[in-house]
C-alpha cells in the first residue's frame, strides 16, 4: 500500500494558492510514537512511503528516523525543494522519485511562491544531479490564473541544467473559486485548452524522432487509450493510497485532514488490508463517458464539490478536452509504434504510484 506520511503541517513558504506556512498550533507536528507507526506498517508486506507535508524537509531528522526503521520500504518525496541539499546523501539515493514544486518560468514561480524561489529550486535540483541521483525527478506545477500551460510546461521540459525527467501539474481548482480565479472560464477557453492542444500536437510530433517527452498527464492516458485498459482513480486515494496524518489518523487523501468524511481509521485500530478499497468516487463520475480513462480525477473534489456542481463540471470539461486532444492523435501514435519509432512501453508510467495524480 501507498502512504503519504505527513511529517509536519508547517511550511517554509506561504504560497498564494496554499498558505501552508500559516499552520501553527498543536495539530501541526507528529504526536504519535514511532513504535505505534511501526506496529501499523509492519502489517503491510509492501510498504511505499511518500514523505509529505507541509514541507517534509523541515523535519529531516524525523524523516531519517523513519527511513532507518523501514529499510525495505520504497520511498518518494514531495517537496518545495528549498532544503533538498540538507538531506544526507545516503538517504537521497533511497528515494525512487522526488517531486519538486516549481510552477514554470521564473516569473510565474516567484509570483506565486515568493521572489527567488525559482533559482533556489534549480540550485538544489542541480545538487541532486551533481551528486549522481538517478531517480525520477518530477517538476510538479500548481497551475493558476497567471500560468500559461504551454509556455510553462515547455520551459520546464527544455531546462537542461538541471534537467527534469518529467513534468506534472495540478489545476488550482480545489478551494474557493472566487478567491483563486478572476476569470476561470475565460482562462480555460483562451489559454489552458488551446495550450493543452498545442502541447499534445508537439508531444506527438516529437515521437517522429523517437522521443516521448515526459509530460506526465499525457503518458498514462495514452497508454490506456492504446490498450483500451480501463483505469480506476489514478491517484489511488481510498483504494490503495492513504495519508497518515500528524495525529495518527488515516485519511483517504493528504489534502483533506480537516474533513470528517476523509478520515477512515488510525494507526492504532486499523489494519492495512481493511483500508483497501474503502472509498470510491460518487456520481457524476461513474456514468461519465470518460470514466474509464479519467478514473474520477479527484476523490476530494468529487465528495466535496467546493466549487458547486457547475464548477465541478467546468473542471471536468478541461479533462475531457485533454483526453479528446490525445484521441485525435492516436492514429499517428499507433503509426509510430508500428514503424518502431517508439515503443508502447514508453507509455508505461509511473512504475509505481509516485504521487503524480495523473489527471490535472
Amino acid at each position: 500500500m501507498n502512504y503519504h506520511l505527513v511529517l509536519t503541517r508547517r511550511c517554509n513558504l506561504n504560497c498564494q494558492y496554499c498558505h501552508g506556512g500559516e499552520e501553527t498550533g498543536p495539530d501541526t507536528e507528529i504526536t504519535y510514537n514511532l513504535d505505534d507507526l511501526t506496529s501499523f506498517l509492519s502489517q503491510d508486506d509492501d510498504i511505499q512511503l511518500m514523505m509529505y507535508g507541509g514541507e517534509p524537509t523541515l523535519r529531516i531528522s524525523k524523516m531519517v528516523q523513519i527511513m532507518d526503521r523501514f529499510p525495505k520500504a520504497r520511498y518518494m518525496l514531495q517537496t518545495n525543494g528549498l532544503l533538498l541539499n540538507q538531506i544526507p546523501k545516503k538517504y537521497i539515493f533511497r528515494f525512487h522519485s522526488i517531486l519538486v514544486s516549481i510552477d514554470g518560468t521564473e516569473s510565474v514561480t516567484d509570483f506565486y511562491r515568493s521572489r527567488g524561489v525559482y533559482q533556489r529550486v534549480l540550485e538544489n535540483v542541480r545538487w541532486l544531479r551533481e551528486n549522481h541521483y538517478n531517480g525520477d525527478i518530477v517538476a510538479r506545477m500548481a497551475v493558476s490564473q497567471e500560468s500559461d500551460i504551454y509556455r510553462d510546461v515547455k520551459h520546464l521540459l527544455n531546462i537542461r541544467d538541471p534537467s527534469f525527467n518529467h513534468v506534472h501539474w495540478q489545476l488550482n481548482a480545489f478551494w474557493d473559486a472566487e478567491g483563486n480565479w478572476r476569470a476561470f472560464d475565460k482562462w480555460v477557453k483562451e489559454s489552458y485548452n488551446p495550450g493543452i492542444s498545442k502541447l499534445v500536437d508537439e508531444w506527438v510530433d516529437s515521437m517522429r524522432e523517437g522521443v516521448v517527452e515526459g509530460i506526465v498527464p499525457f503518458i498514462p492516458i495514452t497508454y490506456s487509450l492504446l490498450t483500451e485498459e480501463k483505469s480506476g482513480l489514478r491517484c489511488g486515494s481510498g483504494i490503495d493510497t492513504f495519508a497518515i496524518h500528524v495525529n495518527g489518523s488515516i485519511g483517504v487523501c493528504p489534502i483533506s485532514p480537516d474533513w470528517e468524511f476523509s478520515i477512515v481509521g488510525d494507526i492504532w485500530s486499523s489494519k492495512p488490508k481493511e483500508l483497501r478499497n474503502i472509498m470510491r468516487v460518487d456520481q457524476p463520475c461513474p456514468t461519465c463517458e470518460e470514466y474509464g480513462i479519467c478514473g474520477g480525477r479527484c476523490l476530494f473534489a468529487n465528495k466535496q464539490k467546493l466549487w458547486g456542481e457547475d464548477g465541478f463540471a467546468k473542471v471536468c470539461d478541461t479533462v475531457k478536452h485533454l483526453i479528446s486532444s490525445i484521441k485525435k492523435q492516436l492514429p499517428l501514435i499507433r503509426q509510430y509504434i508500428q514503424e518502431n519509432r517508439i515503443s508502447i512501453d514508453a507509455f508505461r508510467y509511473p512504475e509505481f504510484n509516485n504521487g503524480c495524480e495523473i489527471i490535472p
